[in-house]
């Protein structure tokens, strides 16, 4: 760890500070979206959404190199494929109904299936490695002004309709015969869940992003029942486990994104079978 610290302060050592900053940003936005996903129970729905933005990765890939538009970021990509399946797939759980897990589950593979196809087609080598698994390392500046702008876009709207948020996700029911357009707004909830994995897949990756977006929020949930405060605690564990997995990685020479998950698995944990062992809590 004294290693770590070391590093951080070294001249030569900006990509760790960039890592740093990034894992912190976006802590604030796994705190929130987390919460509410956790409490809603629609992890599997932004699983969907998190292979879905594999698609828009590869298609963004295949544009930059086939017809050379060099200022297109596979993060763009994702951006906008990750919306567009947050609406596709609002709609979906809405209307489907018995067939719902089916659709989703296609929807997830068809995601993971074109990003696949077009970077076969996109001419040249690609590591997908780190867009599978993350690697927090390779954060750049223009990384940082994304997910700082990504990260206002969920505050601002987490704070504008918190009230409606929480009424959808405790009792949609109650929500819509209070007048609330319940439709929309989860959609809209799910297109911030959509903002969040992409947030998410420069830090762990595709395949892990599920892990980082609940695990903060369910450990908070072991501590507390109250919406807000497990937001802040959930932030909190969300700082901790990016800050402490990066440390650990850098000092084992590990890649970071799995650290991080497994320092999230463990904790979580951990506090669940402390609680267990305290029923009376």
């Amino acid at each position: 760890m004294i290693e770590f610290f070391h590093a951080l302060f070294d001249p030569n050592s900006s990509f760790l500070r960039l890592a740093l900053a990034a894992g912190t940003l976006a802590s604030v936005s796994f705190g929130i979206m987390g919460t509410y996903v956790v409490t809603r129970r629609i992890g599997y729905l932004a699983g969907a959404i998190a292979h879905c933005v594999f698609g828009g990765i590869g298609a963004a890939l295949y544009l930059k190199h086939r017809w050379g538009l060099s200022w297109l970021d596979p993060m763009y990509g994702a951006l906008a494929s990750a919306i567009v399946a947050a609406i596709i797939i609002g709609l979906v759980s809405m209307k489907a109904g018995e067939r719902e897990d089916s659709i989703i589950g296609a929807l997830w593979a068809v995601g993971m299936a074109a990003g696949l196809i077009f970077i076969d087609l996109t001419p040249g080598y690609f590591e997908l490695s780190s867009y599978l698994f993350g690697d927090i390392l390779l954060i750049s500046q223009r990384d940082i002004i994304l997910v700082a702008g990504l990260d206002l876009v969920i505050i601002v709207l987490a704070v504008m309709f918190h009230p409606t948020f929480l009424s959808i996700c405790f009792d949609e029911e109650f929500a819509t015969l209070r007048g609330i357009n319940t439709p929309f707004f989860y959609i809209l909830l799910l297109i911030m869940t959509a903002i969040t994995v992409v947030l998410l897949v420069r830090l762990v990756g595709v395949i892990m992003v599920i892990a980082m977006l609940t695990l903060p929020a369910a450990a908070a949930s072991t501590l507390s029942r109250r919406l807000s405060v497990i937001m802040v605690l959930a932030t909190c564990f969300a700082l901790f486990f990016n800050w402490s997995g990066l440390a650990l990685s850098y000092t084992l020479d590990l890649s970071a994104g799995p650290v991080i998950i497994s320092v999230a698995g463990l904790v979580y944990l951990g506090l669940l079978a402390l609680t267990r062992m305290l029923p009376n809590r």
